[in-house]
């Protein structure tokens, strides 16, 4: 069976976000090296800088949305993180971005598979709702962890990358069902950024299928405002003050009118570069936890958030396996 094969078999069709990621890492690779060798006979000092631009420009774009961030945070009513924060911040998105979209997702995203087999351990299953222009590929290293610790998972690929987030309710329904199966217990949720919005829309929209926690890692909850810039579906539903927010709460509150987040641990940073000011990462009574000093992508790997969002799931064998959703 081709490679092509293998990865519709396993995983419905192929990413066409990973398509287009690769296209962008070898594409920007081949301008580097042809930028180089054409411009060293005549200017070594213009090569490397125009190659290292090419590879390296990302930084620059990420230092202004850290500025950015830093700024808008001075009012927020999250603690400040602080110019070392920020740069510490910065450095480490630096280093994580290129291993996330110019690795794991475009080339890696297809590797370990989703569990499709039932099992009888006690731990529910784990659904993994990644973020905005990302795929199942960002999750690698949390699968890797939790196939080495025997706790079963599934994931989403939320395409078309660009659409509108109720758009994904069915992929999400599909998953929430393939990972009940695995165990018979309703999952825990574990969402990045946008991910988090996609949760809450789909519990909005199928309020009766049970899931036993959701946990948001730098979710715009309450828009971001970076979203003001946004020409796309999604990106303009993430907005701060968002009629597309607005009205999500407004179901949820309807639905849940004693507490809709009380079943959340929203994780949230002080230098968070795409989702700020830092305080709409979080959620009104839900169990909300301040990483200081942690990047947007990089907060997905944080070892406390890690740590602690994969206790909440092997606890969750010693609670009540009744069905009660979020």
């Amino acid at each position: 069976m081709s490679d092509h094969s293998s990865k519709s078999k396993r995983f419905g069709r192929p990413s066409r976000l990973a398509r287009l990621q690769q296209a962008l890492v070898l594409g920007s690779l081949l301008f580097a090296t042809a930028w180089f060798f054409f411009w060293w006979p005549r200017s070594a000092w213009l090569a490397v800088v125009g190659a290292a631009m090419c590879l390296l420009g990302y930084a620059l774009v990420l230092g202004l949305e850290g500025l950015a961030a830093a700024r808008l945070n001075r009012t927020d009513e999250a603690p400040q993180a602080g110019w070392s924060g920020v740069a510490g911040a910065w450095w480490q998105e630096v280093r994580v971005a290129p291993q996330v979209f110019a690795w794991r997702q475009p080339f890696r995203w297809a590797s370990l598979p989703d569990d499709t087999d039932p099992c009888d351990g006690a731990a529910p299953a784990v659904v993994f709702v990644h973020g905005f222009v990302c795929n199942r590929g960002l999750w690698l290293p949390w699968m890797a962890r939790m196939r080495r610790e025997g706790l079963p998972y599934v994931s989403v690929n939320l395409e078309p990358v660009f659409g509108d987030i109720d758009a994904y309710i069915p992929l999400m329904s599909d998953a929430v069902r393939r990972a009940h199966q695995i165990t018979g217990r309703p999952p825990v949720l574990i969402c990045h950024s946008m991910g988090g919005l996609v949760a809450r829309a789909w519990m909005a929209a199928e309020p009766d299928m049970p899931v036993h926690r959701v946990v948001t890692i730098g979710s715009p909850h309450r828009g971001t405002w970076l979203g003001r810039f946004s020409r796309v579906a999604n990106g303009r539903q993430m907005r701060q003050e968002g009629e597309w927010l607005a009205a999500l709460h407004g179901r949820e509150a309807h639905l849940r009118p004693d507490g809709p987040y009380a079943n959340f641990v929203c994780w949230y940073s002080n230098a968070d570069n795409i989702v700020f000011p830092a305080s709409t990462a979080t959620l009104p009574g839900a169990d909300n936890r301040l990483v200081p000093g942690a990047a947007h992508v990089a907060l997905a790997f944080h070892p406390t958030v890690m740590d602690e969002s994969l206790a909440i799931v092997t606890s969750a064998a010693s609670s009540p396996s009744e069905r009660t959703a979020a």
